[in-house]
């Protein structure tokens, strides 16, 4: 079978199960009685070794499987969870991820068969008696399949007195014995049956469901056992049992069982009177009662009447009841939802081109048409965010693994500390989702390994000895806010205005005239660092400015804040989406130019006298700020089209907490627009972070309000 089309979805439902096992875990560290927790992890470890079994990577197949069996003996309360198997489960973890990222590269799990880890498991399972069972199961299986797999035609016309004490394993209620009596008098057969699978087998739920198919098309299932749904979860070993009722011979039922591959052998009979306790003594039980059984013998034997045992089977259900938790989502490969959007904004395009065509002064003429124009922007608006729903996807997906990087960090460390995080349900595009990971990892890294104290120093300062860190996201306008803080030693400027000296970064003439925070910025610098020993885990200021580059390169932006010993604050800024925006169109000059939305606080009318000079640089003061003007026709290097008389049109932009005025020449108006990249041709100019396309096809350019800033 060529699995090489099911890749994509494997590797989508291992990362789910590899994050749910990670959280899982974690909690069974705090809290080792939890029998929820510790079911949730055999059950994701059980659905890991059936899907690599699927798939064939064999390695990957037999690490879950050790897993499960350790998790199997905690639930039957065989075996305690101790601190060790704790780390021994996360070091399992790490090698499923390894293969993982081997799959994603190559399509092959690799060659580590990860012995030690194997050997820990099993040394779990010793230690703790949990294997003194294993082995009789098998020789049980052994035996019985020995015994079974005599001579398959001496079986079907006579079979061997184990056949006969198999069936007797079932229980049988009165409903079974009633129905018998039926089937008989209508001339169906009641069979037994135990149905071996190839012990090559990677999929034998599969296959006992195909068997139970087969069946169906034949007779009716009465019971199995196991039951359907330990079938169903692979609960059982590489043999089963069944009593099927049909109008068929015994050979033709057992040939349509041994058509489905990978099944072994079948072996079983006719189950007659002694089989259900004799006649004497069915009629002894119900001598009392024979006009009730009778009635119920009635009921029961209707069409595919369900059976009242728990060991019905439910094969006949065709698996709507067994699984009644189907997902209503679909995956959806992200380029088809990029192909989406680009049609969504060429509709906006359409749109916009259609308003500014119907723009004439003749108003009967075109009031229907003006109608028609507001339904289609509804339309095309409605659309555009069902799509950016579809992309939109809860930043746990990301966040999820940092609890435990920060366990791993306490032990390497040795410092106590703890991660407390909020807002995993904010929702971000797929693919910023998909970027932001690596950043934030390497704020905690930072936070942890250079913005904690130690536990001394802290009890010296009279902190907590455990240090905390907090990751916080939430939404905010058009953008979504993730912050890293911790409550450390924060950052220490005078140490970092001697680094950046000594390092001939800055002038001593130039440290003496910045500010904290422009000294602060200087840790954006590629690698900058004021650690002496640059540490395995990183100092602050490792890694920034790939922190800076990967936030800015998604139209974010990351600012920090900082109070000697009492610790830091990382905001990282990021646009709900990367697609379309709403913006205000302006005039410089004869351009035409949009700035997005969200980063507009106001629009100010200011005469010339209000503007003043500060350190040679021109500012206004409103409502109680002084705010820096930038002057638009300077930057974009155009004339303007004003007198310098005549009142000035300041558009207010905020970052984070600043504020800039961007004086332009006039107004056009709101409008959504579709952000189209101009790639690596104007990577130089920072303060363009793209492209539209206007109503009537002319190009404007989109000016980013952070880096004029």
């Amino acid at each position: 079978m060529d699995v090489s089309q099911y890749l994509e979805i494997f590797l989508d439902e291992t990362k789910e199960h590899l994050q749910n096992l990670n959280t899982q875990i974690l909690e069974l560290e705090q809290d080792s009685e939890n029998m929820d927790t510790v079911n949730e992890i055999f059950r994701a470890a059980h659905s890991l070794k059936g899907m690599a079994g699927t798939m064939g990577y064999k390695r990957m197949q037999n690490l879950t499987h050790d897993m499960e069996n350790v998790f199997s003996e905690v639930r039957n309360g065989n075996i305690k969870v101790q601190p060790g198997m704790i780390d021994i489960l996360f070091q399992c973890l790490d090698a499923l991820e390894g293969y993982l990222a081997a799959i994603q590269e190559t399509s092959d799990e690799g060659t580590n068969d990860n012995e030690n880890l194997i050997k820990a498991l099993n040394d779990i399972l010793n230690s703790k008696g949990g294997s003194v069972e294993a082995p009789a199961k098998e020789e049980a299986k052994e035996e019985a399949k020995a015994e079974a797999s005599g001579d398959a035609k001496a079986s079907d016309a006579a079979p061997a007195s184990d056949s006969k004490e198999k069936w007797q394993e079932i229980k049988l209620t009165d409903t079974e014995k009633d129905l018998f009596a039926k089937a008989k008098e209508e001339g169906q057969h009641f069979y037994g049956i135990t149905v071996y699978i190839q012990e090559s087998c990677i999929l034998k739920a599969a296959r006992a469901f195909l068997v139970f198919k087969a069946l169906e098309e034949r007779g009716e299932i009465l019971l199995s056992k196991p039951s359907t749904q330990d079938i169903e979860d692979e609960k059982f070993e590489f043999d089963f049992s069944l009593i099927v009722v049909s109008k068929d011979s015994f050979n033709n039922i057992k040939e349509a069982i041994k058509s489905v591959s990978e099944i072994e052998d079948a072996f079983g009979r006719e189950l007659t009177d002694a089989d259900f306790g004799g006649a004497s003594e069915a009629s002894e039980e119900k001598a009392g009662e024979p006009a009730e059984a009778k009635e119920e013998t009635h009921v029961a034997a209707a069409p595919k009447a369900p059976a009242t045992t728990d060991n019905a089977a439910k094969a006949g259900d065709k698996k709507p009841v067994a699984k009644p938790v189907v997902n209503r989502t679909v995956r959806v490969d992200i380029e088809k939802l990029d192909v989406l959007m680009n049609l969504v904004s060429e509709l906006i395009i359409a749109k916009n081109s259609l308003v500014s065509s119907t723009s004439s002064d003749d108003t009967k003429q075109n009031s229907n048409f003006n109608e028609q124009i507001e339904y289609l922007e509804s339309v095309t608006t409605n659309l555009h965010e069902s799509v950016m729903k579809v992309r939109m996807v809860p930043i746990e997906s990301v966040v999820s693994k940092f609890p435990r990087m920060i366990r791993d960090m306490q032990k390497s460390l040795n410092k106590k500390m703890e991660l407390h995080m909020s807002g995993e349900e904010t929702e971000l595009d797929r693919t910023v989702v998909d970027e932001i990971g690596d950043p934030l990892m390497h704020l905690l890294r930072n936070s942890a390994d250079h913005g904690l104290e130690s536990a001394e120093v802290r009890k010296e300062r009279g902190k907590p000895e455990t240090g905390n860190i907090y990751l916080d996201a939430y939404q905010d306008g058009n953008n979504v806010v993730i912050e890293v803080r911790d409550d450390g030693n924060g950052i220490d400027v005078e140490k970092v205005r001697e680094k950046a000296i000594s390092r001939g970064t800055i002038t001593p003439e130039q440290a003496e005239n910045m500010s904290d925070k422009e000294i602060i910025d200087l840790l954006f610098l590629p690698s900058f660092s004021t650690k002496e020993v640059v540490s395995e885990i990183s100092g602050r200021g490792v890694g920034l400015d790939v922190v800076k580059s990967k936030i800015e390169a998604l139209s974010g932006e990351v600012e920090v804040k900082s109070k000697l010993g009492e610790g830091s604050t990382w905001t990282v800024r990021l646009p709900l989406t990367l697609a379309i925006i709403q913006a205000l169109m302006v005039v410089v000059g004869n351009e035409k130019y949009a700035i997005s939305l969200g980063s507009i606080q106001t629009i100010e009318d200011i005469s010339p006298s209000e503007i003043k000079l500060v350190q040679n640089k021109e500012v206004i003061q409103l409502r109680g700020s002084v705010i820096p003007i930038i002057r638009l026709s300077n930057v974009v290097e155009v004339e303007s089209t004003k007198s310098p008389e005549d009142n000035l049109v300041v558009v207010i932009v905020k970052k984070g907490d600043r504020l800039a005025g961007l004086v332009v020449d006039e107004l056009i108006g709101q409008q959504e627009i579709v952000i189209k990249s101009l790639g690596k041709y104007i990577s130089k100019c920072k303060f363009i972070s793209g492209a539209t396309i206007l109503g009537d096809g002319e190009v404007a350019l989109i000016l980013d309000a952070n880096a004029l800033i």
